[in-house]
């Protein structure tokens, strides 16, 4: 039986997202269950030194798949990753549970290799709509991966969140094993490499460095004020709401999700333009809207603005991850995306660290507003570094 490339990969995405999700809501309940650690700063720096070491492994693992083909590599890290969080269930000291957590986190950031392998598959008009599909992917990984955890840490003991994670990185692997057999059978060719009519690419993807460096600034702005709040919304919501239990907090953990997929099937219905500079604009400022609404702490106003957040960083999100692949080739899409990745990375460490600060010194709802005005500053970093590429894009529009 011949097994769809695309479809497996995303397959893999999917699988990898659920098990990572499981416990990032719930790693200040985890601490305090597991380890019998309730200082908010001291799960904000193990959140931010998570982010650390993918940060730093991402760009490695797209090195070494200049040797090593994605789906090769994959199988060993995976693999890797796997026993790693075996070992993760045994740990009993919190010296090891950081060692060894962190070594698997450094394993399992390899499967980021399959974003830009996906892309280098799909011909250039059809990136919009891939990165769309893979963003709704993501953030449904998250719905699951936010119940799953949740239905853990409430039933079951909470250190067997990592057996559920080895199960993971071991279909990830069965399924790299199962279609590096058909590559080899099959010997297939990536969709744009050696097309002529890409040769004079990688001119341009030098000569748009500067704007892979702009591109990088408000990438690092935007994620550390998308994931300022995540860190401790579980615990937020559990003191404002009356559902209480980790069920619950997972459910409106993700909501974003939800609204991703209302957003993929409005953008499909309207014919969204992909070359919209300008649609980033209105989406931070409903996203700075959705996360004012969020500090209220009034159960429904906070729904409402959980639901603004969530569409907005949709379209936020696809519409920046589109400009990384507009300046890139193919053959260069991992080694690109690695280096935006990067910047995005460090505003997740960044804002992990600044949470847990925020949290102890001032509570829970500070993160919101932190955010929102964060989103504002991104809004006009993004207007000051990006005016001369939003005026290219509307003379193009008028001229056609």
């Amino acid at each position: 039986m011949k097994l769809n490339l695309k479809t497996f990969l995303i397959g893999i995405t999917v699988i990898a997202v659920v098990s990572d999700s499981m416990l990032i809501p719930f790693y200040p309940q985890f601490f305090a269950a597991v380890f019998n650690v309730t200082d908010p700063q001291y799960v904000g720096n193990y959140i931010a030194a998570t982010c650390l070491v993918v940060m730093l492994a991402f760009p490695c693992w797209a090195r070494v798949a200049k040797t090593i083909p994605p789906l090769h590599l994959l199988i060993y890290t995976q693999l890797a990753a796997g026993i790693l969080s075996v070992m993760c269930f045994w740990t009993t000291s919190l010296w090891a549970f950081w060692t060894v957590s962190l070594a698997m986190l450094a394993f399992k950031g390899s499967y980021l290799l399959v974003y830009p392998f996906v892309m280098s598959l799909e011909d250039s008009s059809r990136h919009g709509g891939t990165i769309g599909l893979l963003s709704v992917i993501v953030h449904f990984g998250a719905i699951l991966g936010a119940l799953l955890g949740g239905i853990v840490l409430q039933l079951l003991e909470p250190r067997q969140a990592f057996l559920i994670m080895a199960v993971g990185d071991f279909l990830q692997t069965l399924v790299c094993i199962l279609l590096v057999r058909q590559e080899r059978s099959e010997n297939p060719q990536p969709a744009g490499a050696g097309d002529p009519q890409l040769s004079g690419g990688e001119t341009v993807s030098h000569g748009n460095r500067r704007f892979i460096v702009k591109l990088s600034l408000v990438m690092l702005v935007f994620y550390f004020c998308a994931y300022l709040i995540r860190p401790f919304f579980s615990v937020y919501w559990e003191s404002i709401s009356a559902f209480k239990g980790e069920i619950a907090a997972g459910m409106v953990f993700a909501i974003p999700a939800l609204m991703a997929l209302l957003a993929l099937w409005s953008n499909h219905k309207r014919k969204t333009g992909e070359e919209t500079f300008d649609g980033i604009l209105s989406a931070l400022l409903i996203g700075s809207c959705g996360l004012l609404l969020q500090g209220t702490q009034q159960e429904l106003i906070v729904l409402a603005g959980r639901c603004l957040f969530g569409w907005a960083l949709f379209q936020s999100t696809v519409r920046l991850d589109l400009l990384v692949f507009r300046l890139s080739t193919p053959e260069s899409y991992a080694t690109d995306f690695s280096k935006i990745h990067f910047f995005q990375s460090l505003g997740v460490l960044l804002a992990s660290h600044a949470a847990g600060s925020l949290v102890s010194s001032y509570g829970l709802p500070l993160p919101f507003f932190t955010a929102a005005f964060g989103f504002v500053v991104t809004l006009v970093l993004y207007l000051f570094l990006f005016k001369p590429e939003r005026e290219s894009a509307r003379a193009a529009l008028q001229v056609s």
